[in-house]
């Protein structure tokens, strides 16, 4: 819609704030119930749910006019936060907790005989992410808005989210996740701000007016990215920041004539071409076409963002380029938004029509990337073909700044070739590659890593050539999780209890809960009474969940033993296994003595072309059925495999965890965010020093951590002679283990399933090294498992590991990211 057709509303007066008693929240929701959804005399749930999201984000609306008001001024600098990825959950009860109405929404929905519990429980999982590193922005956004930070979060408004996952005949089966099908009452259009993004194509090189050598992309297949805006709301303030999730939609919805031809598959073709980019959440990537839309859908993201960034600027300081690198900044989480520093440099050159070096000193002035990964192959490569044929003026200025950049590289080391080739974005090799992570290196001031470890890896290891040339752009921003979402939220009788003994301070600033040490000293019995007795009712409610969903019924009394995460090698899922039929040897051998029961829970999905991490989740499965059948085990071991984990679940999972298992291979795990929400929610930590867990220890302290396995270096020094059969050959508890494995125990009419398994944990080639750190877990366990069996002690390691926890908010994340690198 172009300007002239625009109605000002501007002369309107200021939408006045509404009630939030709960006689105005009733009558709010009764009138949405009835004149706008139109239901009369009864309905399904999931209308009650959406009658009372209505009737809530009226509340949200004048909040989130004045922000947008404070945020447009002249001369505010803002941060935009770009992710392909934004896993964040369910959002009434939030918003409800942010805003402080959660006891007038109770009492409002006592007139209609509706419990807020139930209510809740209708709002579908906005399943936006795959895991971390979504949940992760999800927790970024929540802490800006609480930070009163002006921070804009850009993705993609995905049709279907994460697949959902179900299990059959203990396979993983992938099932389509259409989370808007009921539509979302949170989102507001916003098609006046959509955005034309263009692909294929070609160049053309000519000379403008003035004899300046210049570039149109002609002859393009376009697409247009409409806006759809999310309310991110900050708690105990009147901040409300923005979520804008971009859908892709066809230049025109079809071809009438072809239509009336009687061709009306082809009629919608470039309908449907265009809506797929914004339909599924990281398509599989196995195949060419895969492959052509995931890149689509990281240019989709970035070109749509970054043009609408382009509009604000223009709209609210008057389109000053030469100023703009002093009010905004951009934040590329991980390597999938990276494309945005060669399509901002396209976008000052070609439409803003600036030189070379005054576009490139802009971008590299604005543009900030954060690595998530130690994982090689997870640094995302493109073809060069691909690009060329899909974005062939991006490809042009890719290889413009690889040819200034290695310029710069031959003069800092002289005849240094080799150096040249590691360094190159271009990866020469038979089937050229853009090496992304390298672009967004080259083109950011600021590139940080995640936890510590991960930070000085990256320096040391996966980009040391680039911090040789430039150290000062590296940094580290441990993460955090939100503790709003992740204790307040997920656990208020724990929030209760906290809140009486240290005041209520801490939601908002989680240094404040170290105080809850002195509540740790074991003269403070009837505090540990207290917490304990909220621990076995949060134990209790996530029993109810695990027989819900897998049929298993775990005892309360017993240790609740949890891994849940993405399914990968790298995160050992197998080594948790390992140890299971470890634990069920020995019962079948009646090694029981001063045995600690346990319930072990393992959830995750597997990327649905990751052979060995479906095969991994069979495994489990197997093991489960066996072990939970067998009348010799009753009560002293159980194993359930929850399917379609997501962040609804983990909001029960954390609460009744008592040991968190977090033993990923030493240096693969970036950083980890489930340990945090974990050790905020009173479990205790068995972990590798790897990732976060490093900062966790030394917070908690190594007395309050089941520490074991080989550290980073250890690992590295490994991997150039394992032997994994010395291990077994040294390990009688590990070779019963494998002998039980291999015997088919728990694959008695599916022959030879688990042989890649096998292989793979016992190949001098297996890069996670399982069987090398299985004697330190299995010890590491033991200890564990003595320690819960002395309650006393038990209680204090975990108000301890939640006292210690304030470090690991993202509030303090986000304000490092701000005073180092955003500075807004």
């Amino acid at each position: 819609m172009t300007k002239k057709n625009w109605v000002d509303t501007s002369k309107l007066p200021d939408i006045e704030p509404l009630p939030e008693d709960s006689r105005s929240l009733s009558e709010g929701f009764h009138r949405y119930l009835r004149n706008h959804l139109g239901h009369f005399f009864g309905c399904v749930p999931f209308y009650i749910y959406e009658a009372m999201a209505l009737t809530v984000r009226d509340r949200i609306m004048a909040r989130w006019s004045s922000t947008w008001q404070r945020h447009k001024q002249p001369g505010v600098r803002k941060a935009y936060y770009m992710s392909l990825e934004f896993l964040i959950g369910r959002a009434l009860g939030n918003h409800l907790l942010n805003l402080d109405i959660e006891q007038e929404t109770r009492e409002a929905l006592e007139v209609f005989a509706v419990e807020l519990e139930d209510l809740l429980e209708e709002e579908p999982d906005a399943g936006l992410g795959n895991g971390g590193l979504g949940r992760l922005a999800a927790c970024f956004m929540d802490s800006c808005a609480t930070l009163e930070l002006p921070v804009i979060g850009y993705g993609i408004r995905y049709e279907y989210g994460m697949f959902r996952q179900r299990i059959q005949d203990g396979y993983q089966v992938e099932e389509p996740d259409h989370w808007l099908r009921d539509g979302n009452p949170w989102e507001v259009s916003r098609s006046e701000y959509g955005q034309l993004i263009h692909f294929g194509g070609r160049t053309e090189h000519f000379k403008d007016q003035d004899g300046i050598h210049r570039v149109r992309w002609v002859e393009t297949n376009d697409v247009v990215a409409i806006p759809y805006d999310m309310p991110v709301s900050g708690y105990g303030n009147e901040t409300i920041n923005t979520l804008r999730l971009w859908k892709a939609t066809a230049t025109e919805v079809f071809n009438l004539d072809e239509f009336n031809a009687g061709d009306y598959s082809d009629a919608v073709e470039a309908k449907n071409d265009a809506e797929h980019i914004s339909m599924v959440l990281y398509p599989n990537d196995a195949s060419e076409n895969g492959k052509e839309l995931r890149l689509r859908q990281q240019y989709f993201l970035a070109s749509a963002s970054l043009k609408d960034v382009f509009r604000l600027w223009e709209e609210t300081d008057g389109g000053d380029y030469t100023r703009f690198a002093e009010f905004n900044v951009f934040q590329m989480n991980d390597t999938h938004p990276t494309i945005a520093v060669a399509e901002l440099m396209r976008l000052l050159l070609d439409e803003k029509h600036m030189q070379w070096h005054e576009a490139w000193q802009i971008t590299t002035q604005t543009m900030a990337y954060t690595n998530h990964t130690l994982l090689p192959e997870a640094l995302e490569r493109w073809p060069v073909s691909l690009m060329e044929r899909l974005l062939p003026r991006l490809m042009e200025i890719i290889y413009q700044i690889n040819k200034l950049f290695l310029h710069d590289v031959a003069l800092k080391w002289p005849g240094d070739k080799d150096r040249q080739a590691r360094m190159s974005i271009i990866e020469e090799n038979e089937h050229k590659q853009v090496r992304m992570a390298y672009l967004a290196i080259v083109g950011s001031f600021s590139v940080n890593g995640v936890a510590q470890l991960h930070s000085d890896l990256l320096c040391d290891g996966l980009f040391k050539d680039f911090h040789d040339m430039w150290p000062e752009k590296f940094n580290n921003k441990t993460n955090g999780v939100t503790p709003r979402r992740w204790i307040a939220s997920a656990n208020p009788k724990m929030t209760r209890l906290i809140t009486e003994h240290i005041g209520y301070e801490w939601i908002s600033d989680l240094s404040h809960i170290h105080y809850l040490k002195e509540c740790a000293e074991p003269t403070n019995q009837e505090f540990h009474a207290q917490w304990f007795a909220i621990k076995q009712a949060n134990k209790a409610r996530l029993a109810t969940l695990v027989l819900e969903k897998t049929g298993v019924e775990f005892n309360p009394e017993a240790m609740f033993d949890v891994q849940v995460k993405r399914i990968h090698e790298y995160k050992r899922q197998l080594l948790n296994i390992l140890h299971v039929i470890h634990l069920y040897i020995r019962i079948k051998n009646g090694d029981t003595e001063n045995w600690t029961p346990r319930n072990v829970l393992i959830g995750g999905k597997a990327a649905p072309g990751y052979h060995m991490a479906k095969l991994t989740i069979k495994l489990v499965n197997n093991v489960a059925d066996i072990i939970n059948d067998d009348p010799d085990v009753n009560d002293k071991l159980k194993l359930a495999f929850i399917p379609n984990y997501n962040v609804s679940a983990m909001e029960v999972i954390c609460p009744g965890t008592d040991l968190s298992e977090q033993i990923s291979t030493a240096g693969k795990e970036a950083s980890g965010t489930g340990n945090m929400k974990f050790m905020m929610n009173g479990a205790l930590t068995i972990g590798t020093y790897d990732g976060a867990n490093i900062e966790i220890l030394e917070h908690v302290g190594e007395e309050n951590f089941f520490l074991f396995g080989l550290d980073a270096r250890e690992v590295a020094e490994m991997q150039q002679h394992y032997n994994p059969q010395y291990f077994i050959d040294n390990d009688t508890d590990l070779q019963a283990v494998l002998s039980l494995l291999e015997s088919g125990h728990f694959n008695l009419f599916e022959a030879d399933i688990f042989h890649d398994i096998i292989a793979s944990i016992r190949s001098p080639h297996d890069p996670w090294l399982t069987l090398a750190d299985f004697r330190s877990y299995v010890d590491a366990q033991e200890q564990a498992a003595a320690c819960y069996r002395n309650r006393e002690t038990w209680v204090q390691k975990s108000i301890l590991n939640t006292a210690s926890s304030g470090y690991f908010s993202t509030d303090r994340t986000m304000q490092e990211y701000d005073q180092d690198i955003w500075k807004l």
